[in-house]
C-alpha cells in the first residue's frame, strides 16, 4: 500500500461520461486545496488519457471562477484510455497493453503526491487498480447520472438528469393528449432504472419499464387499452434503456471494445412503441432523450453535493485516507474503501417503497 508522506501537490481528473456537477467538484477541490491547505493543484486533461499522454495544467482559483453553474468539465473527459488496457496499433494490428507505468512516470514528473479521480464505476475501478497495484495515493469521487453506485446514497448528476427527464415527460403529455397518441420516452440508466422510475413517478407516467422488473408486452398493451376504453385517449410510457421483456435480453445498440463500458444500450423504446401500436391500433411515437440528460446547468442539489464531495476528497487526502471514495451517508459526507464502492451496483428494489408507491397510484410496470 502507498506510504504516507507530506502532501504538497495534488492531481485531479474527470473520467467516464460527462455529468452535470463535474465543474463544481473541480472548483471545490481547487479552492479547498489552495485556501485550506496551501496546496498546488494539477488537472489532467481528457480523463486517463491525460495521465498516459502527459496532458496536464496547473489549476488556480482563477481557473475555476464562474464554473459552478456550468455543465460538463473544464478538464475534458473520455470513457476510454484505460491505462491497464490501452489500445495500440502494432504492425497494423490493434492490441491492448498495460501502460500504467507510463502514467505513473507522468505523475512523478509533476511531483504529484496524491490523485483525486472523479468518475463512475469504470473510473473508480481503475482508481482501485492504481492504488492496489501501483501504490498511488488516490481518492475517488462518485459521479454518474445513473445513480447506480451502491456505496453512496446518491451520486451528483442524477438530480439534474432526473429533472431533465421529468421536464421531457411534462412536454410529451401535452402533445400526447392533443393527438391522442401513446408517447414512449426512453431514458438512460444502463442496468439501473432510477431515472425512469423517479422521472416517471414525478411526471405522471402511466407505465414505467425498468431493468429490475422484466415486463410482458401483453400487460403493457392491456394497460394502454384499459385507459383508452376508460376514455383516456393517450398514454405515457417511460422506459429505461436497459429494460427487457420477461425471458428476453436488453437491446444492445453497439459494442465498443476499448471503453470502460463496452456495451451501448438503446433502441428498446422504438421496439415497445411499435408493439403498442400493433397491439392497440393507437398511434405510438418514441422519443430517445439520450445525451440531453448529461448536459445543461446542474441543479442546486447537484451543485451542493458536488461541492461537498470535492471538499471531502481533499480532506481525505490530507488525512492520509487513500484508497477510498467519498460518499453521502445522509446527512453526512463519509468515505468507503474503493473495493466496496465498485463491488456492487445499486439497483431499484422491485418491492421497494418507491415501486410500491407507483403501483398504488396506478402506474403499471408491465409485470
Amino acid at each position: 500500500m502507498p506510504q504516507q508522506k507530506a502532501v504538497r501537490r495534488i492531481g485531479v481528473l474527470t473520467g467516464g461520461g460527462d455529468c452535470p456537477g463535474l465543474n463544481a467538484v473541480i472548483r471545490a477541490v481547487v479552492k479547498t486545496a489552495i485556501r485550506e491547505y496551501r496546496l498546488s493543484v494539477v488537472g489532467f486533461e481528457n480523463g486517463f488519457g491525460g495521465l498516459i499522454q502527459n496532458r496536464a495544467r496547473e489549476l488556480t482559483e482563477k481557473d475555476v471562477v464562474g464554473i459552478l453553474p456550468r455543465g460538463g468539465t473544464i478538464l475534458g473527459t473520455t470513457n476510454r484510455d484505460n491505462p491497464f488496457y490501452y489500445p495500440m496499433v502494432i504492425n497494423g494490428e490493434k492490441v491492448f497493453r498495460d501502460v500504467s507505468d507510463r502514467a505513473m512516470e507522468n505523475i512523478n514528473i509533476h511531483a504529484i503526491d496524491a490523485l483525486i479521480i472523479i468518475g463512475g464505476d469504470g473510473s473508480l475501478s481503475i482508481a482501485k487498480e492504481f492504488y492496489e497495484r501501483k501504490g498511488l495515493p488516490v481518492v475517488g469521487v462518485p459521479k454518474t447520472i445513473d445513480n447506480d453506485l451502491s456505496a453512496t446514497d446518491q451520486t451528483f448528476g442524477f438530480d439534474t438528469a432526473l429533472n431533465t427527464a421529468t421536464e421531457a415527460i411534462d412536454k410529451l403529455h401535452t402533445t400526447a393528449e392533443s393527438h391522442h397518441r401513446v408517447m414512449v420516452l426512453e431514458v438512460m440508466g444502463r442496468y439501473a432504472g432510477w431515472i425512469a422510475l423517479e422521472a416517471g413517478l414525478a411526471g405522471g407516467a402511466d407505465i414505467i419499464l425498468i431493468p429490475e422488473i422484466p415486463y410482458r408486452i401483453e400487460r403493457v398493451i392491456d394497460k394502454v387499452s384499459e385507459r383508452r376504453d376508460g376514455g383516456k385517449k393517450f398514454s405515457i410510457v417511460v422506459i429505461a434503456e436497459g429494460a427487457k421483456p420477461l425471458g428476453g435480453e436488453m437491446v444492445v445498440r453497439r459494442r465498443v471494445e476499448d471503453s470502460f463500458d463496452p456495451i451501448r444500450l438503446g433502441g428498446i423504446g422504438n421496439i415497445v412503441a411499435q408493439q403498442i401500436e400493433e397491439g392497440t391500433g393507437m398511434e405510438s411515437r418514441s422519443t430517445v432523450l439520450g445525451h440531453l440528460q448529461r448536459g445543461g446547468i446542474p441543479t442546486a442539489f447537484d451543485r451542493i453535493l458536488a461541492t461537498r464531495y470535492g471538499t471531502g476528497a481533499v480532506n481525505l487526502v490530507m488525512a492520509g485516507e487513500f484508497g477510498k471514495m467519498v460518499c453521502l451517508r445522509t446527512p453526512y459526507i463519509d468515505s468507503v474503501p474503493l473495493a466496496e464502492a465498485v463491488g456492487e451496483q445499486r439497483l431499484v428494489p422491485p418491492d421497494g417503497d418507491m415501486v410500491c408507491t407507483a403501483r398504488q397510484v396506478g402506474i403499471s410496470f408491465g409485470d
